[in-house]
């Protein structure tokens, strides 16, 4: 995407695909199974309208003539949602009946319990619940924990546990989860400390209520001193002299945190030259944390080895949170001309289990212990061979392996696979190369035929064939995750996958294909649609069609009318300001915005763009998609340093979604282009290395927009 962070896209597809599936819904909606595909179509896009405007009484008014629709489930939702407030308890039981076993039932449950929270109905609270489905929000699950510990008030860890873990995620305040927290502060389930970490989490994430409220569990009379560091936090700790209780003390904490997020260098003098030696152990290891990350994060404009010193003044890595640890690993990673092993692997080792999992940190930590290893440390490696029935004898091979090398190629090993940027940089870190994997057997008639049978599946298609695709994501998804607590296998999934695909709905196709664990099909994960098109333009212009291709799927999932937040269009997410820079730079003449909706058009100047980017960054590709994300001078500032792995330098990136996006268009660009060559990949090849400009060289496109 150029310059676009976040993606809500909407698309009319063709109502013809999914005729054959809404016969499926003749059960629950007889007529639409009968009727022309637009009967009734115009009267559920125009409650659509109402419903987000607020339009109680015209969504009244449409309802009667939506009986017997497709999306009838939607409709009557629509209308009951904005009045539930004040809808009788029979009357929700009426709705969850008529719409038994659907997504609309469900997510009316789902509001319902959180009405019955916010009553403290515990009572139809707990009536309902059992019949609750989604499980995903995490409000209602901390009511309902709450509702557990009512019932039995005694010290339960894994309930205090989950919600903690569900307090400290809620980005924003919400009674459920700072109700039952404070009920098991009170209780002495959770610690107060909890609530201070809470607080913490709440004032780095600017959310000075979410702060506040957690404030207001262990000390309601600092709350107005949260608000008050919040609008100047340099201000407050200027006029705040020292700090003796720990209530104070933790205060003096938020107040430093909220500075680092602005002001690194002032936080870090504020702490040397004031507060340090007034804070704890704790306390001190966090604010440095913070400190810390914040100066990490800052690509050059602040030299990493800035940041591992501000780490170096944390003298207990287990103090810190996963995030802040993850950015001492970048750190680390960036600092000097060599990356500071022994630090990455200090902070990842530090990190929790769960972290440790994903494959970002294994990745790094077999990396960690690869330059380690001494040459000198020897380890046997025995094998086992059969010698008499029965009996089985170990010989050494003779071959020699430091226990560090043991411990990395093993981590390598876990992980090593097609599916992501890391898991294919372990492949290949085991020796192989990244090629298509075996296509799984095809589909029987009866599992296709399960699929569009399906009554979840046919009205999301339908109401993404009349233009509801935010409403037709959502059922989607609830009926292929149905439901996590056993959910669709992967035959199921394929089926799914390929209902989606046969429809030319390629984002759920995607999205639904990528879920399979064993049966891993790349016709699904990596549809390309348009190839004549897309192949044609990237080779005119010497464009490598597996790089457009992973920066497609990535970027819109092959939605043609796929709209952002910030104004992207089409296929390759073009801003306008951007088409108008490319088209006049291609010969495009009479250039207007409304030709980015065309696909060709929006191929044509999103391919040069991408060619320009390119071109104007040595040909790294790293670089260039960073560019394509969040503009060119911010890659260009990124890249300043040593030289550096690619791999390092895209990990190190400091925007969230551009660092995700970059290893995700690698990925998939290495798996197109082992599709479409049909050899072994290598993902490091496309990598290369990345450092400063040199500055002998031009700069073809300094107006790059």
């Amino acid at each position: 995407m150029l310059y676009k962070f976040l993606i809500s896209p909407l698309r009319t597809v063709a109502l013809a695909p999914v005729l054959g599936a809404i016969s499926s819904l003749a059960l629950l909606a007889p007529a639409a199974a009968q009727a022309p595909a637009s009967a009734g179509d115009n009267v559920i896009v125009e409650m659509n309208k109402a419903f987000k405007r607020g339009d109680k009484g015209r969504l009244a008014q449409l309802l009667p003539q939506a009986r017997g629709h497709a999306l009838e489930p939607w409709a009557a939702y629509w209308e009951l949602k904005p009045r539930l407030g004040e809808a009788s308890a029979q009357e929700v039981q009426d709705f969850l009946s008529r719409y038994a076993g659907t997504y609309q039932e469900d997510r009316l449950r789902n509001d319902w319990l959180l009405l019955l929270g916010q009553r403290r109905d515990w009572t139809g609270f707990t009536a309902e619940y059992p019949s609750y489905r989604m499980n995903d929000d995490k409000e209602v699950r901390c009511y309902a924990l709450l509702v557990e510990h009512l019932k039995n008030p005694v010290a339960d860890a894994r309930l205090a546990e989950e919600v903690k873990k569900n307090w400290f995620a809620q980005r924003e305040a919400d009674d459920g989860c700072n109700l039952a927290a404070e009920q098991l502060v009170t209780a002495r389930i959770l610690t107060p400390q909890d609530a201070r970490i809470k607080a913490r989490l709440a004032i780095e994430a600017n959310r000075p209520r979410a702060a506040a409220g957690a404030v207001q569990i262990v000390a309601p009379d600092a709350v107005g001193l949260v608000n008050e560091l919040n609008s100047s936090p340099s201000k407050f700790l200027a006029n705040k002299h020292l700090a003796i209780s720990k209530t104070r003390r933790e205060i003096i904490v938020l107040a430093l945190i909220k500075l680092a997020i602005t002001d690194i260098e002032g936080a870090a003098f504020q702490m040397e030259n004031k507060w340090s030696m007034q804070l704890n152990t704790e306390e001190r290891n966090w604010v440095w944390g913070v400190i810390g990350r914040q100066a990490a994060t800052r690509l050059g404009t602040t030299p990493a080895g800035d940041a591992l010193q501000y780490f170096a003044k944390v003298t207990k890595d287990t103090d810190l949170t996963d995030d802040m640890l993850a950015w001492k690993v970048r750190a680390a990673l960036r600092a000097g001309t060599q990356p500071n092993w022994a630090q990455v692997l200090v902070a990842v080792n530090a990190m929790s289990d769960d972290a440790r999992k994903d494959p970002t940190w294994t990745y790094w930590k077999a990396r960690a212990l690869l330059a380690a290893a001494p040459p000198d440390a020897t380890l046997k490696v025995p094998v086992v061979v059969p010698s008499t029935p029965g009996v089985t004898q170990t010989i050494s091979t003779g071959i020699t392996i430091s226990p560090q090398r043991a411990e990395a190629l093993a981590l390598m090993q876990s992980i090593a696979s097609v599916r992501s940027f890391y898991e294919q940089l372990a492949l290949e870190e085991t020796g192989q190369k990244i090629t298509v994997p075996a296509k799984p057997a095809p589909l029987t008639p009866e599992e296709k035929e399960s699929a569009r049978l399906n009554p979840g599946l046919s009205r999301a298609a339908y109401a993404i064939a009349i233009g509801l695709r935010p409403e037709g994501t959502r059922e989607w998804n609830y009926t292929t995750n149905l439901h996590k607590r056993g959910g669709m296998a992967d035959r199921e999934l394929l089926a799914a996958a390929q209902f989606a695909c046969d429809r030319q709905i390629w984002d759920r196709c995607i999205n639904t294909s990528e879920r399979t664990k064993a049966d891993i099909d790349f016709d699904l994960r990596f549809p390309m649609p348009f190839r004549e098109t897309v192949t044609k333009r990237s080779q005119s212009i010497n464009l490598d069609p597996a790089y457009v291709y992973g920066l497609i799927r990535q970027e819109s999932r092959f939605i043609m009318d796929a709209r952002s937040g910030v104004g992207a269009s089409g296929l390759m997410q073009v801003m306008p300001a951007t088409a108008r820079w490319t088209a006049k730079k291609i010969g495009l003449e009479g250039f207007t915005q409304d030709q980015l909706n065309d696909r060709d058009t929006n191929i044509a100047i999103g391919t040069a763009y991408l060619k320009f980017a390119l071109d104007d960054l040595n040909g790294s590709m790293p670089m260039a998609a960073a560019a394509y994300n969040a503009g060119p001078s911010r890659p260009r500032t990124w890249r300043n340093g040593p030289v550096m792995d690619a791999a390092i330098w895209a990990e190190s990136i400091p925007f969230n979604e551009t660092r995700d996006y970059v290893k995700k268009v690698l990925s998939n660009t290495t798996n197109y282009a082992a599709i479409l060559t049909g050899q072994p990949q290598s993902l490091k090849a496309r990598l290369g290395t990345v450092g400063p400009r040199d500055a002998s060289q031009p700069e073809p496109y300094k107006d790059l927009p």
